[in-house]
């Protein structure tokens, strides 16, 4: 087949496509960070929510039509998509909707991902796709979903599963699966005690990435089925998963390599920013002169809400009191005055007072930092208001009786740890 043949077949199936993006989940192990915002809806890499990922791989891919499964305190979250993602025309199908748990099917909340889709395939259906393409919005990376729909055709699949290399040691929170030479999947457990590592790579084990393409028919008929079972946890990965491999459906697995979008290293990019460690590691790897994730790419950008912000603005040029941001990221609306910020991520609206100190830190929107601040190795929560001479970072010890503290030293501030109450729980 011509290439050109090929990328005219990629865009009618990315057209005949529905994805549904699963974003209910709360994100527990992110602890007070998800307290008030569903995990999707957390701000990550200075002017981004998670969520805006996923939904610019998809319209990056030619995959227009998307419903957003929420649930968990999910206001946050479908404000930012009414406000950033409402550019896609209705006139030509394209939408994203916002698909709350809505109790159409059975007076019960989404029972796992599996039900997630259940409760919502009328209103799937109603855009007539040939392939649904189900995805976890809580991850960062880039993915051109077309490359995996092309090769679900391919294999003639029933439902195929993209997957990543990862260490073992790791794989206990994921479903891990084995192949055969054409790719088949003919083992599936979902986050097995023992992961089962790669054949020749002991120190690896075959990962699911909770993206799965399936034939619309198809994916009905299986739902059905297994709303159907009582004993069932309506879940892809504890459910259907495994039920498709032990009965013999042609379920395949595309690695994730042969479908990402190569960063400038060459390597795959994709970060599960579940924890507060993660969360901080994977936005510190932006202040690198040459990250593994680039923010600057245009031709596969990452869209979202752009507020209408005046620049970032530094004051001051005196020996003792310059306003600086080294290695850092600044967005709009900040102003660094007479401090200093070093390795370190500013989210729109922050504000820096004299003589602080701000190193290796992700200070999320609308933070205020007073005066003789010293900040090492923190994440600041959205809307607080750090008081004059506090330090954090320096004595772990000191710092975990009033904030939370990671075991490798990362501390999250809030709010409420202030004992600032910005969302009116008096």
């Amino acid at each position: 087949m011509l290439p050109q043949e090929q990328i005219r077949l990629v865009s009618w199936m990315t057209k005949n496509t529905y994805a549904m993006v699963l974003a209910g989940g709360r994100g527990s192990r992110l602890h007070q960070l998800t307290d008030w915002r569903a995990k999707p809806a957390v701000p990550f890499g200075g002017k981004f929510r998670i969520i805006d990922f996923v939904l610019s791989n998809c319209v990056n891919s030619g995959i227009r039509r998307i419903g957003v499964a929420t649930q968990y305190k999910s206001h946050s979250l479908i404000q930012h998509i009414q406000h950033g993602w409402s550019f896609l025309n209705g006139k030509f199908g394209e939408f994203v909707d916002v698909l709350p748990a809505q109790q159409w099917v059975q007076e019960s909340w989404y029972q796992g991902t599996a039900d997630a889709v259940f409760q919502n395939m009328d209103i799937l259906r109603e855009s007539e796709p040939d392939y649904v393409l189900i995805l976890a919005g809580d991850h960062v990376y880039k993915m051109d979903y077309g490359k995996m729909l092309a090769f679900h055709v391919e294999k003639r699949a029933d439902m195929t599963v993209a997957c990543i290399e990862v260490p073992v040691n790791d794989a206990k929170g994921f479903g891990v699966m084995a192949v055969n030479e054409e790719s088949s999947v003919v083992d599936f457990s979902e986050k097995p005690d023992h992961p089962t590592p790669i054949p020749g790579k002991p120190d690896l084990a075959l990962a699911s990435m909770g993206i799965y393409i399936f034939n619309t028919d198809f994916l009905s008929e299986q739902l059905e089925r297994d709303a159907r079972d009582p004993n069932s946890s309506h879940d892809f990965g504890k459910d259907i998963i495994p039920y498709l491999v032990s009965s013999g459906y042609r379920v395949f697995a595309q690695s994730f390599s042969s479908s990402c979008v190569k960063m400038d290293s060459g390597m795959p990019y994709w970060r599960d920013v579940g924890t507060i460690d993660s969360y901080w590691e994977a936005n510190m790897e932006l202040t690198k002169v040459t990250p593994d994730l680039n923010l600057y790419d245009q031709e596969w950008p990452i869209w979202t809400h752009q507020e209408q912000l005046p620049p970032a603005k530094f004051v001051f040029d005196d020996d003792t009191r310059r306003g600086q941001a080294i290695d850092s990221l600044v967005s709009g609306g900040c102003i660094i005055s007479g401090a200093i910020v070093r390795r370190s991520l500013l989210f729109s609206n922050v504000r820096i007072n004299s003589y602080s100190n701000i190193e290796d830190s992700v200070i999320l929107p609308n933070v205020v930092i007073g005066n003789n601040v010293t900040l090492k190795r923190v994440v600041v929560d959205k809307n607080c208001v750090i008081p004059d001479e506090l330090t954090v970072g320096v004595d772990s010890v000191e710092d975990a009786g009033r904030f939370f503290v990671t075991d490798k030293g990362i501390t999250l501030i809030t709010p409420e740890m202030l004992g600032q109450d910005v969302h009116g729980t008096r």
